[in-house]
């Protein structure tokens, strides 16, 4: 046929791009890369400072919202998703963080066979070019390159004092030994640039890879249960390309699930109700998606040295601008979240379940519409809940595969949850009333001095909190009635389709996900090779 490959991968965010990178070096198959958004041209996309814009640059980021959420005083959350070669990690925040060993050790016992923590690590290690060497936890030489803070400035150091004063133990590498403690966060970064999935995947790609931008896939084709091709939308036109192989759906949380059902995989009733013909009643598409729940809390600084102060000055923009562009110095060369902490809401859990960031910034108003910071300096500490009870829905709002998916969480139902984000905020309270603060802190923001008491923290967690953008689970990894993908990522019933990102994930992991997804990726190519090579069967039961 023309237009055939041996493999065709639809998204090219953190796992797609380490799917067609791997699956093309060595040059044994023909693979076809397909990406939504443009390539990765934007300059803001490869400054570290630069997700500031890129958050709510339509041209890069799909700008996804929730339905109105229940709990949330009926809101609609903003949901920032890449829309470029690179997907979210050439827009996310660049933090390198893995997640608990024991969070893939939990996998394993939920019979995903292969994905326990000494299953996973060869491949963190293979994907990383370790800034500090390589141990027994950090490779080096990978595509992937991972490097220390450039500015650690006072306020981040004397937040981590404050930490420690406050009970919290120091950690020098939150991707060694142990996860828990506070320290200085690395990044995905070289050189003081931003290195995303697609600069470290498809930087030379080789000429049997075929990359094709503004292509939007619109079904994955299935013939006599089998995957044989996709359907995607150019800037010419309605596309149809072949695989002779294998077809590797890698849209992330929101994408993937609407791929499938878009493809007649998904529950049948809904589906119905979409006017789409039902492939394989498939009820766990598109459910179990969850992330990490985000509140913050803020303050004002008693000296100019936050990202406040850069924002409000054309002087400090111009100086900061020729600082990054003949030096790659000074504040660009930042993310600006340099540093954090792992720790347990109650002492009796095994496995940290709350995540501090420490932003340099305080922002007035944060949404899709932009971030306003206040006009004054300002810092803000960010709890995260790691490990929500609650369970949420990726559905169709419509036939139209140009229309947004119906996403919907379920934040805050659960008492647990709710005592994990006050437990947040009376943490961040307490790390900013050390001695070590003191001098830095004229006046708390948010969530206001004379809100202390558990409804009116609830209440103000209620009407402020929001999805920490890492989102996962809705295509779920397992071999039971309730999974999508069994544990070698293949569709259950459909022959040549698997999905692999971070909606195969069983339970998300604590912590930030890109690396993870990264991750995920490397082991699917792994096994989508291994197959291939060894003739293996590619449908699953």
């Amino acid at each position: 046929m023309p237009d055939t490959y041996d493999f065709i991968v639809t998204g090219a965010g953190s796992a797609g791009c380490a799917i067609a990178g791997r699956l093309a070096e060595s040059g044994q198959y023909r693979v076809l890369l397909l990406e939504a958004g443009p390539p990765d041209k934007n300059p803001w996309i490869h400054i570290p400072l630069g997700y500031a814009k890129t958050y709510v640059d339509p041209a890069v980021n799909w700008k996804f919202e929730t339905e109105p959420q229940p709990q949330m005083a009926n809101r609609r959350l903003y949901l920032p998703r890449g829309k470029t070669l690179g997907g979210s990690s050439s827009i996310n925040g660049m933090v390198y963080i893995r997640g608990n060993h024991a969070d893939y050790d939990d996998w394993r016992q939920r019979g995903c066979t292969g994905w326990d923590w000494d299953s996973v690590l060869p491949y963190f290690k293979k994907a990383e070019n370790q800034a500090r060497g390589a141990d027994e936890f950090h490779g080096t030489g990978g595509p992937l390159h991972v490097s220390d803070q450039s500015v650690k400035g006072e306020l981040s150091k004397a937040v981590l004092e404050a930490c420690v004063q406050a009970g919290i133990p120091a950690n020098p590498d939150f991707n060694g030994a142990q996860q828990e403690g506070c320290g200085y966060y690395q990044t995905t970064t070289s050189n003081k640039r931003r290195w995303s999935a697609a600069k470290a995947y498809l930087s030379n790609p080789p000429p049997n890879l075929t990359i094709r931008t503004n292509a939007h896939a619109t079904r994955v084709l299935i013939q006599n249960h089998r995957a044989t091709g996709v359907e995607y939308q150019t800037e010419t036109g309605r596309q149809i390309s072949h695989a002779k192989c294998e077809v590797i759906v890698s849209g992330g949380a929101y994408g993937s699930p609407q791929l499938l059902l878009l493809s007649g995989l998904g529950p049948a009733q809904h589906l119905r109700d979409m006017g789409i013909d039902v492939v394989r009643d498939m009820p766990a598409v598109g459910a179990n998606l969850h992330d990490h729940f985000n509140t913050v809390a803020s303050w004002r600084c008693s000296k100019p040295i936050t990202l406040n102060d850069l924002q409000n000055s054309a002087a400090r923009k111009v100086l900061a601008g020729i600082r990054y562009g003949l030096f790659r110095s000074g504040p660009m060369a930042s993310n600006g979240v340099t540093a954090g902490l792992f720790t347990r809401s109650d002492p009796r859990l095994e496995r940290p379940d709350i995540q501090v960031n420490l932003f340099e910034w305080s922002t007035k108003e944060r949404n899709r519409d932009g971030v306003i910071p206040h006009a004054f300096p300002g810092f803000s500490l960010s709890p995260v809940h790691l490990r929500l009870d609650g369970r949420g829905t990726v559905r169709l709002g419509s036939s139209d595969p140009f229309a947004w998916p119906a996403i919907l969480f379920d934040y805050l139902r659960t008492d647990y949850d709710i005592q994990a984000a006050l437990f947040g905020i009376r943490l961040v309270r307490k790390i900013a009333e050390q001695p070590a603060l003191k001098p830095y802190i004229v006046s708390e923001i948010f969530p206001g001095v004379d809100i202390t008491s558990d409804d009116a923290l609830l209440d103000f967690v209620r009407r402020t909190g929001v999805s920490n953008q890492h989102p996962t689970s809705s295509c779920t990894m397992g071999t039971g009635p309730n999974t999508v993908v069994d544990p070698r990522l293949r569709v259950h019933g459909i022959a040549g389709l698997r999905v692999a990102d971070a909606s195969i994930m069983p339970v998300v992991v604590g912590g930030n996900t890109n690396a993870p997804t990264i991750m995920i990726g490397e082991k699917a190519a792994a096994m989508i090779q291994e197959d291939a090579r060894a003739g293996a069967p590619s449908l699953a039961a």
